[in-house]
C-alpha cells in the first residue's frame, strides 16, 4: 500500500440507479417534486418501483460516477463505499472495478440491501430521484484506510453522505486523515435539499476542512441563503481555495481568492438526461487538477465530460473521455 499512488479517492453512497421515462403527471400523482432528490424507505421504494415504467440498471452514485469519470480519462483512483453482500452489490463491485477503479471495502454481510435510486426522466431531460439508501447507512469510519487516503492526491467526498450518522462520521475522519498526509479534500455539495438541512455543518466542514468545493447555482445560493449568484461566489471565495460552481447551459465559474475564471458548456448535440452532470464535471475538474493543468482547462475537461454524459440515459461515461479530451486539445 505505500507504494500506491492514487490521483484520487472517492467517497460515497454506493447506489445502482434504476433510469425511467416519466411525464410530469406521473410525478406529480406520485407526489414527487421535479428535479429534487428525496430518501425512500423500503416499502416507498417497492412501491414506486412497481409504478414505474421499463428502467434501465446500471450502477451510479454520486462519487462512483466521478470515479468512473477520472478512470475514462486515464486516470488513477480508488472508491470508498457500501454494498452488501447480494446480487446487486456483487454487479456494482464488478462495474466500478471493470472501469478500472479500486473498490476493496468490505460488504455486509448481513442486514440491508444494496442502496438503489429510482430515477424518473422528464422530456425535458430533468431527473427526479428518490434513494433507498439501504446498506449505504453503514458505511463507517472503519471503512476508511489511512494509508489509502494518504496514497491519493485528493479525496473526493460526496455531500450526500452527510444523512446516515455513520457515513458523516467517516467523511470527517477521511477530511482529517487527507490533511495529515498533506493530501488535499474536496467535497459536492451534491444537492441543495442536502444543503438545506445541513446548512450549518456544510459551511464549517468547508471553512475548515475544504481546498475544492464543487457546486452547482442552487447549491452554492442554499448555502449561503441567497438567490444572487454573484453573492455567493463573493462569500464562498473567502471560506476554500477553489470553488468550481456549474450554472447548467451557462457553463461554470471558478474562484480563488483572488481569481475568476467563466468557462462555457460544451457544445451539446441532443440533451438526453441530466443525470450525472455535476458528477462528471467534477471527474473532468479533478483530472486536470491532479495532472498539474490550469484552472480553467479544468474546468473545460470538466464541461467536456458532463456534456458526454447528458448526451444519453445513465450517469457514467458511454465513450472513452480521454479520446474526446485529446480530439479537443485538451490532453
Amino acid at each position: 500500500m505505500a507504494a500506491l499512488a492514487l490521483d484520487v479517492v472517492g467517497i460515497g453512497n454506493a447506489i445502482v440507479d434504476v433510469i425511467a421515462q416519466a411525464d410530469e403527471a406521473f410525478l406529480e400523482r406520485q407526489g414527487l417534486i421535479k428535479g429534487s432528490r428525496q430518501l425512500i424507505d423500503a416499502k416507498r421504494a417497492e412501491a414506486l418501483y412497481a409504478e414505474m415504467g421499463p428502467g434501465i440498471e446500471m450502477s451510479g452514485g454520486s462519487a462512483g460516477n466521478t470515479m468512473a469519470g477520472i478512470a475514462s480519462l486515464g486516470g488513477t483512483g480508488a472508491y470508498i463505499g457500501k454494498v452488501k453482500d447480494d446480487e446487486l452489490g456483487r454487479v456494482y463491485r464488478h462495474d466500478m472495478r471493470a472501469t478500472g477503479v479500486r473498490f476493496d471495502t468490505a460488504p455486509l454481510r448481513e442486514g440491508s440491501p444494496t442502496a438503489r435510486c429510482l430515477i424518473l426522466v422528464t422530456p425535458d431531460a430533468q431527473r427526479t430521484m428518490n434513494t433507498f439508501l439501504g446498506a449505504c447507512v453503514e458505511l463507517g469510519p472503519e471503512d476508511i484506510p489511512g494509508a489509502l487516503i494518504a496514497a491519493a492526491q485528493v479525496t473526493y467526498l460526496e455531500g450526500y453522505l452527510f444523512d446516515p450518522p455513520r457515513a458523516k462520521a467517516a467523511f470527517q475522519k477521511a477530511a482529517e486523515l487527507a490533511h495529515a498526509a498533506g493530501r488535499k479534500v474536496s467535497l459536492t455539495l451534491s444537492d441543495s435539499f442536502c444543503v438545506e438541512r445541513y446548512r450549518g455543518e456544510f459551511r464549517r466542514l468547508i471553512e475548515g476542512h475544504v481546498d475544492v468545493l464543487f457546486a452547482n447555482e442552487a447549491e452554492i445560493g442554499a448555502l449561503y441563503e441567497t438567490r444572487s449568484f454573484d453573492e455567493a461566489l463573493g462569500a464562498v471565495r473567502a471560506h476554500c481555495k477553489i470553488a468550481a460552481l456549474t450554472r447548467s447551459a451557462k457553463g461554470s465559474v471558478i474562484v480563488t481568492a483572488d481569481e475568476t475564471y467563466v468557462v462555457a458548456a460544451a457544445r451539446l448535440d441532443k440533451l438526453v438526461d441530466t443525470t450525472g452532470a455535476g458528477d462528471l464535471y467534477a471527474s473532468g475538474f479533478l483530472f486536470g487538477l491532479t495532472h498539474s493543468r490550469d484552472l480553467k482547462i479544468c474546468g473545460r475537461l470538466g464541461s467536456l465530460a458532463a456534456a458526454e454524459v447528458i448526451g444519453h440515459y445513465g450517469a457514467r461515461p458511454e465513450t472513452s473521455l480521454k479520446q474526446l479530451a485529446e480530439t479537443a486539445g485538451l490532453l
